[in-house]
């Protein structure tokens, strides 16, 4: 990768030849201003006002507008001339835990490459002092012609270096926060930590810059002579206006879960089901409609129709008259089993009677 600088990292007394190069790189499309009817190139020209005639680069310089509207020109040997004493060097002026640094600070990323054999050392100390530390580096260092401040920490076996704003360039964020007082209950608490957790985690390195590759396929489309791959039209934002919070709630969680080839199934699922419930209207009003969870209603009484009785009702007499029936016969028998056993007793009396004259009549 090819350097944008070259200096020392300032370590106490420790200087570290290093070398700077672009961390990052910017994969976006980018388009020429063209006249439509032609579709010729238009170009911006650097025009003196005061001549009205175009000038080359090396007649430009630098210039500072002031107040009034006039031009202080600053030459770039006044600026090399300042004290700037990280000019060529990244002074390093503290060591602080990582979560100290607010991530609105954050501004572009660089590799730190050591600057020959001579720097591998050093370089490796404070590589290895960071990691053991589990802290960064808080560094100034200069950078097309103005100060800036640095975040140095390892990533892998390279020392990075984040470009940080200055406190004062961060924006307080007043009037930003909804002005209205809102209560948040805490069934929706529980919906979006349901949310949260069911969208889980996900490795950064996996995701793709979507749109990129659709304006990559119309232009291969367009070169080509063919016509453009239909796209799937993104779905609607709602006008960013939610209606019921626990039902977009309930909603993203199934639609997540979904998403994921997930059981749409839950807690939250449970006696979902929504019947259309008709109220009755009250005195000369008209009947409302409202949506209830479903109930299982009692069976209905039967109704008699014609002045004759309904099957349910004849059914019940036929099981009484059964029940009457069954009861007289059992008594019958009860009647014979009675008049059986006393015709037995009388048997037995009889010969009992008829042993003893016997015996008697003997003797």
């Amino acid at each position: 990768m090819r350097s944008i600088w070259n200096g020392a990292i300032s370590f106490g007394l420790v200087s570290i030849p290093i070398k700077l190069v672009n961390a990052t790189e910017s994969h976006s499309i980018s388009f020429r201003q063209i006249h439509t009817e032609d579709g010729g190139r238009i170009r911006y020209r650097k025009v003196c006002e005061l001549e009205d005639r175009e000038v080359t680069s090396a007649e430009i310089g630098k210039g500072y507008e002031d107040a009034d509207g006039s031009i202080i020109p600053i030459t770039d040997e006044d600026l090399a001339a300042l004290p700037i004493p990280t000019a060529k060097t990244i002074e390093i002026v503290a060591f602080v835990p990582a979560d100290r640094i607010d991530p609105l600070q954050m501004d572009a990323a660089y590799y730190l490459s050591a600057n020959g054999v001579p720097a591998a050392k050093p370089y490796t100390l404070l590589r290895e002092a960071l990691k053991r530390s589990k802290k960064v580096a808080i560094a100034k260092f200069a950078l097309r012609g103005k100060e800036r401040l640095g975040m140095l920490r390892v990533v892998d076996d390279v020392i990075a270096m984040h470009g940080l704003l200055w406190p004062d360039e961060i924006r307080v964020p007043e009037g930003v926060a909804p002005d209205s007082h809102v209560t948040v209950r805490d069934a929706e608490l529980d919906l979006a930590d349901v949310l949260m957790d069911t969208l889980g985690e996900v490795d950064i390195s996996t995701l793709h810059d979507d749109y990129r590759e659709a304006v990559e396929e119309l232009i291969a489309a367009k070169v080509a002579g063919t016509a453009p791959t239909e796209q799937t039209p993104a779905a609607e934002a709602g006008g960013g206006k939610v209606i019921d919070l626990m039902a977009a709630l309930e909603n993203s969680v199934r639609a997540a879960r979904s998403a994921r080839g997930e059981a749409p199934g839950g807690d939250e699922d449970e006696g979902s089901a929504v019947a259309e419930v008709t109220r009755l209207p009250a005195r000369g009003g008209r009947a409302k409609k409202s949506s209830a969870p479903a109930r299982k209603s009692a069976p209905a009484a039967p109704k008699q129709v014609g002045g004759k009785k309904s099957t349910s009702s004849a059914t019940s007499s036929g099981a009484k008259k059964k029940a009457a029936s069954a009861k007289k016969t059992a008594t019958k028998t009860t009647a014979r089993k009675t008049t059986a056993k006393k015709t037995t007793t009388q048997k037995k009396t009889a010969t009992t009677k008829k042993t003893t004259a016997k015996r008697r009549a003997s003797a």
